[in-house]
């Protein structure tokens, strides 16, 4: 009888496919959670798991991920400290902070996971920048609220002050709104491609970056905005010339008719497919849409494919054969 040898397992050291991954909020903070550190951490590492499982099979990785809930209790502890007359942070610089914390444990984590597997990868967080355009249109009609509700006299004492802009949120308080620009690039893409072609596992562009604009000089400084996580992902693949964008969430999925007798789930669609269907107006533009805009902008851009599916099937979802693949 002939004696077969059996598959070789990819090595963790094998050069394959570049994979961009969009992390959402779950793989960091659950709904319900408090959010203390031992409760992202736990999600963290349950995350790390799924990665190091796209490394070891062979993947070269660059992560990004989500920041909403992190900068918003930043925020609330910086309005605590303002009444002890200790200075609160730009809303850019606490995109700053939460990039490094997050960051921080994602890489610790993934670093553990994949030392148990005897993988002897460098796993680092570099701070992104993400230039945006000052003449954007977001900037004169700022959407995107951040931080606690308040009373109208709270929110109209605010804006008199500080010149902030607030908005009353659905009956439930006033909230202040900044500007929601589109990514344009990444000031340190550099360096990121630098890092890639080392092999370094890069977690870059956290909460899509920092809002940055760079004047005649080339000189750059940071903006009050929040970037969409999911655009900004899009962006890194781009120009990282990644071969797939993954696309994590909570859902296994995208749908058309979302929640109605004529729902349907969405599996392999073509790029003009999922046109139309954004088009059509099927996805939120708080959730699903920017997630799909995303995918497509990458396939447009000569992308492999673009995959949105959830957190547990990373692997599978990576090579397209769970959750809704846009293709060409």
């Amino acid at each position: 009888m002939e004696h077969k040898e059996p598959a070789k397992r990819p090595s963790c050291r094998d050069r394959q496919e570049t994979i961009v991954v969009a992390l959402g909020g779950n793989a960091i903070l659950q709904p319900g959670q408090r959010g203390t550190f031992e409760e992202q951490m736990e999600n963290v590492r349950k995350t790390a798991v799924q990665l190091a499982q796209l490394i070891l099979s062979g993947k070269r990785l660059v992560i990004t991920h989500g920041n909403g809930p992190q900068v918003g209790r930043i925020f609330q502890q910086q309005e605590i400290g303002a009444r002890e007359g200790i200075p609160e942070m730009p809303l850019h610089v606490c995109g700053a902070m939460s990039q490094g914390q997050i960051g921080y444990m994602i890489q610790q984590a993934l670093h553990n996971e994949l030392l148990k597997a005897g993988c002897p990868k460098t796993v680092v967080t570099l701070i992104c920048q993400s230039l945006v355009d000052p003449s954007s249109p977001a900037f004169a009609d700022p959407t995107k609220p951040i931080g606690s509700f308040y009373s109208e006299a709270e929110a109209k004492k605010a804006m008199a002050e500080k010149g902030e802009v607030w908005k009353e949120d659905s009956g439930r308080g006033w909230r202040r709104v900044v500007p929601s620009p589109e990514p344009l690039a990444c000031a340190e893409i550099e360096a990121i491609k630098a890092l890639i072609d080392k092999d370094v596992v890069v977690i870059i562009s956290g909460g899509g970056g920092i809002p940055v604009v760079r004047d005649s000089r080339g000189a750059l400084s940071g903006i009050d905005a929040v970037i969409d996580k999911d655009l900004g992902a899009q962006v890194m693949a781009r120009e990282t010339g990644a071969d797939v964008l993954l696309i994590l969430t909570d859902v296994a999925n995208a749908a058309i008719h979302y929640r109605t007798p004529g729902e349907k789930i969405l599996e392999r669609v073509s790029l003009k497919e999922m046109k139309t269907y954004y088009r059509q107006g099927h996805f939120k533009a708080g959730s699903m849409g920017p997630k799909v805009l995303a995918a497509i902008r990458f396939v447009e851009g000569g992308g492999k494919m673009a995959v949105i599916t959830s957190l547990e099937n990373a692997l599978p979802g990576a090579e397209g054969r769970v959750g809704t693949v846009v293709v060409p």
